[in-house]
Order: structure tokens, then sequence, then C-alpha cells
């Protein structure tokens, strides 16, 4: 009986160790988005967000396989088919960027690179340069133009000039599934 008291003992005193150890911080205080619809030919991603220079990405949105696009004044056909990544930028760093929609790159399931379409951004009304204030949040969406056989591997995120890379020459890659 002595030996159970002093094992039961024993494991209460490793108890009340353990959970001391392992008070968690309380948790910071987050704004409350509210949700949206995906839209209908979209695939909701939920990725990690990644960071590239002082500029935090997060895809949220996914549509593959888009023939063709209509904007206010145009109808476009794809040479293979559109992507479309739905994506949100936040600027992190001491001050703001000139961060550059068409800078971005999506890498396909061969390892081709392929540029951001101009022209369906355009017809598409989305942002070209803008700046990125610190603590700014930007959403939009970027569309690619990929052969018809190619699937999006990932997105090569670039983030914009800072004090300690002035020429962001290298992307951050985002895998997309």
């Amino acid at each position: 009986m002595r030996k159970c008291l002093t094992a039961a003992a024993s494991v209460l005193f490793l108890l009340a160790g353990c959970s001391a150890e392992q008070e968690q911080p309380p948790a910071k205080p987050v704004y409350d988005l509210p949700a949206r619809e995906v839209r209908p030919d979209e695939t909701a991603l939920h990725l990690p967000p990644a960071t590239n220079g002082e500029t935090e990405f997060a895809v949220i949105g996914l549509a593959a396989g888009l023939p063709s696009l209509a904007g206010s004044h145009a109808e476009f056909d794809a040479k293979g088919q559109f992507v479309r990544l739905r994506l949100v930028v936040t600027g992190k760093g001491v001050s703001g960027i000139l961060f550059d929609t068409r800078r971005q790159q999506l890498v396909t399931d061969s390892g081709a690179v392929i540029a951001v379409d101009n022209q369906a951004m355009t017809i598409k009304r989305q942002p070209d340069k803008f700046e990125l204030g610190r603590g700014v949040r930007v959403e939009f969406d970027l569309y690619f133009d990929l052969p018809k056989e190619a699937k999006p591997a990932a997105l090569r995120a670039f983030g914009g000039p800072t004090l300690t890379d002035m020429k962001n020459v290298t992307g951050t890659d985002i895998k997309l599934g």
C-alpha cells in the first residue's frame, strides 16, 4: 500500500510540475473578418501565410481551367487555360513598399515559370502597382495563361525592395497543394 501511495504522490507531483510549465500565454486579440462565399469556379485554399522581404502573402483561392474571361468591355480567350489566384498581401515592414502585382509568377507542375497575363489583369481591372504601407492588407486576383495540360504548383511571390534587399531578386515559392 505504501508503494502505491508513493507512486501516486510522484505522479501528482510530476503532473503539477508539468501543468505549471505548460501554461499558455493569453491569446492575442484578433479582428473578426466576416466569412465570404467562395466563387463558384474557385477552390478555397487554407495555406499558411508566407513572407518575402517585408510582405506577407496568403493565397486564399484557386480557379484553374478557365477557357475565357469576361470584363466590362471585353471577352478574352485563353491561349491554353486561365488560372486565377486570390491573394492577400500585408505590409509587415517599418515603411511602405511599391508592390508590383505583375512581378508575381506561377510555377507549373513541370517547372515552367509563367508571368502574370497583363491583358487578363487589365480586363478584370486588377491592380498593377500600389503603395503597400505598414500594416496595410490588400486582396486581389492574379491571372495567368497556362498551357492546357499544365497544372499550377506554386506561386513565386515577390514582396518588393527592402532596405536589406533593394533589388528583391529572390522570390518565395508558395506551394498550392
